[in-house]
């Protein structure tokens, strides 16, 4: 019912992926697979809402702070998730990190410790770093499965340590794809209690998982929390700006918005977003299905792929998101050599892993969020380049 292998020409169009290659990789003409968004049309339902209020012509300060915009939210979160949220807590910001950075400098002081666990989406590091807090690390440990679990004796000691103040919780994990089970949620959160680490989870790709996704409300034991996320990436409408939380504790959460519409004035939103999520949530539910089978297929064929060509590299479905992590490192690859070959003789654009901290290295993340054909294409690349590479 729905197209997701038709190509749509994305340059010319301001986008940051296809027009702006070059910033990260050096060169115009190459294809990418990088940044995560998709390639796709957004799903009829949000392209017949924005064409209905782009033709009513008027275009005035609006609001977020409605039961359209929280309802959407909270039936989204109660049909999907069986988790019932309570709308007065819901908060609007313009993007999930613009969220996470105010939440961040209101539950830490300056030198402050923030855990993440590692490798981690490389904007937590860098927002961190802006706020002059101290990124404290707890690296995943990669199993003889291929999948990633947490180091739970160093998670803990992190923890501990009187810096610590707040987990900056990935779920599911960018850029692993791990989801979290309950049994994992709940441990962080009886370990965060104990030594009293406010948490704050963001769950911007929470609608990609393939395991069970479960909400941070689910498992909270008290109000330190903050959930943060948007319709973004399950929709694809990053451009349109606009993400929400759930701040538990009402007091942080009138303290979040004193700061959103006083002294950051931002009071009136996107409105185009607002409706965005409204039409997604109420709207695209039959759309994302269809869009996380086509999803899980090019994850699916990467995978066939690798196993096919370098079975050593045990490469495995991620269990959430739209972006393979392919750990190399068994193939003692050098990895700025195959870069060049990418970009030079392949001219294909795909994500250094050491993007993402040190515990990267030696890896790529490449986002399927496209057409097949496009996804073959990336794949035969980086394929054909590792064979250069790889001495048998």
């Amino acid at each position: 019912m729905f197209d997701f292998s038709t190509p749509v020409n994305r340059y010319g169009t301001y986008c940051t992926q296809w027009d702006y290659v070059a910033d990260r990789f050096g060169s115009d003409d190459l294809l990418p697979f990088t940044i995560s968004d998709m390639d796709f049309a957004v799903a009829p339902c949000i392209q017949q809402a924005l064409a209905t209020r782009l033709a009513h012509g008027v275009f005035g300060y609006s609001r977020w702070n409605h039961h359209d915009f929280k309802s959407a939210i909270t039936g989204w979160f109660s049909r999907r998730y069986h988790t019932e949220i309570n709308s007065d807590h819901i908060v609007y910001g313009p993007s999930v990190i613009y969220i996470i950075s105010q939440l961040v400098q209101q539950w830490t002081n300056e030198g402050d410790g923030v855990l993440v666990h590692t490798p981690a989406y490389d904007a937590f590091a860098n927002m961190l770093n802006a706020n002059q807090r101290q990124l404290l690390t707890s690296p995943l440990l990669k199993t003889a499965n291929g999948y990633y679990e947490i180091d739970w004796l160093q998670f803990e000691a992190q923890a501990a340590r009187v810096e610590c103040k707040v987990l900056l919780l990935c779920s599911p994990q960018n850029p692993t794809g791990r989801v979290w089970t309950r049994a994992e949620l709940t441990r962080m959160a009886q370990i965060c209690q104990h030594h009293q680490v406010k948490v704050i989870s963001d769950d911007i790709h929470m609608d990609m998982a393939f395991n069970e996704y479960i909400p941070w409300p689910a498992v909270a034991i008290d109000d330190n929390w903050a959930l943060v996320s948007s319709g973004s990436k399950s929709f694809n409408i990053p451009a349109l700006t606009g993400a929400y939380a759930v701040i538990a504790d009402s007091q942080a959460c009138e303290c979040y918005l004193t700061q959103l519409k006083a002294a950051h004035g931002l009071s009136s939103p996107a409105i185009l977003g607002v409706i965005g999520h409204i039409a997604a949530y109420n709207e695209g539910e039959e759309w994302l299905g269809s869009l996380k089978e086509y999803l899980q297929a090019n994850l699916q064929y990467v995978a066939q792929q690798l196993e096919q060509a370098f079975p050593e590299l045990n490469y495995q479905v991620p269990q959430g998101t739209y972006l393979a992590w392919i750990d190399l490192r068994p193939l003692n690859v050098d990895m700025d050599a195959l870069q060049h070959l990418l970009i030079n003789e392949y001219r294909v654009a795909i994500m250094r892993g050491d993007t993402y901290g040190v515990e990267g290295i030696g890896h790529v993340r490449l986002n399927v969020g496209c057409p097949r054909n496009k996804v073959e294409i990336g794949v035969q690349a980086l394929v054909a380049a590792l064979h250069q590479l790889v001495e048998y």
